[in-house]
């Protein structure tokens, strides 16, 4: 697999995660430890630096209450610069509430993700997702 391959495959793991609920086979796939994220423009969280095992609890954690979630990540755009590389896509994340009212959360956004070649292939070392638009945004503290 090309360079550019492995690194796009990088976001079809990392959406599989929440998705197909993949949290013990995939993190170590898909990201460094530790591993820096920015979700603040998502859901004021500063960014923060932690160690991969306690972002997996808190995916895990804030996941939990949804039914269902889908996360289309689409048009990669890679930039390599030796064993470094930027990352940009476009995001379209659906996360459903069992239940009636408001039940979706949408986001719709862009991720800029930074890799990092390591003995064991391409691994995103930060990840960085701006919203440019959401609905009922309020249902993403559910799981807090």
């Amino acid at each position: 697999m090309d360079t550019h391959a492995e690194i796009v495959e990088l976001f079809g793991r990392y959406a599989d995660l929440a998705d197909q609920k993949k949290y013990d086979e995939l993190p170590g796939l898909v990201f460094t430890d530790p591993v820096t994220l920015d979700f603040e423009s998502v859901a004021g969280i500063a960014p923060m630096t932690l160690p991969l095992a306690d972002y997996v609890e808190i995916l895990r954690a804030s996941f939990a209450p949804f039914l269902a979630t889908h996360h289309a990540i689409t048009g990669h755009v890679v930039t390599l610069d030796g064993d470094r590389a930027s990352a940009h896509a476009h995001v379209r994340a659906e996360h459903w509430l069992p239940g009636e009212g408001p039940d979706r959360w949408l986001v719709v956004g862009f991720y800029d993700n930074e890799a990092v070649r390591t003995a064991d292939g391409w691994r995103f070392s930060q990840v960085r997702l701006t919203a440019s638009y959401q609905e009922n945004a309020h249902l993403a503290g559910v799981g807090s």
